[in-house]
């Protein structure tokens, strides 16, 4: 048998605008500079129906380079009732200059930098579940007082 890999592509899945607060700047811990940056809510559209939650947070690392490790937590409300417990990982990246212009809410193009997050999905909503099994990607975009990123299954 002849052992190839299927192939892959992209499903666009949701759109995620997530409202965030300001910065908490807990200085460096042993895990490294540490901010966090509280989730205020939001909304989940163009394939799922959904209110972000506020609640939950953006737990970062800042790196000596300006490398931002992203590991956010939230919860979403669906339309019909049902929860969907959000989490993303990833790293926002780019020149110096970008980045500080990013931390100070200045618009920056998102072509200016690298946002790129993996998206992980929980919830009991039957329609969504399938959705539990699969890998999400996202590409994200970050502006002042909010993150706006597409989420996509690898085929």
């Amino acid at each position: 048998m002849n052992l190839e890999p299927p192939p892959t592509g992209l499903d666009h899945v949701f759109r995620a605008e997530v409202l965030v607060g300001d910065v908490e700047d807990h200085g460096f811990t042993r895990a490294g500079h540490r901010r966090v940056i509280p989730i205020l809510g939001g909304r989940l559209s163009h394939g799922i129906d959904a209110e972000v939650l506020p609640g939950g947070a953006d737990w970062q690392v800042v790196h000596e380079d300006g490398v931002l490790e992203i590991d956010t937590r939230y919860s979403a409300r669906t339309t019909g009732g049902g929860l969907v417990h959000l989490r993303t990982r990833g790293i926002r990246a780019g020149a110096p200059e970008v980045l500080e212009a990013l931390l100070h809410g200045a618009p920056v193009a998102p072509s200016d930098y690298y946002f790129r997050i993996v998206v992980e999905l929980e919830t009991s909503v039957p329609e969504l579940r399938p959705l539990q099994d699969s890998l999400l990607v996202a590409a994200a975009a970050r502006g002042a007082g909010r993150v706006v990123y597409d989420a996509y299954r690898v085929r």
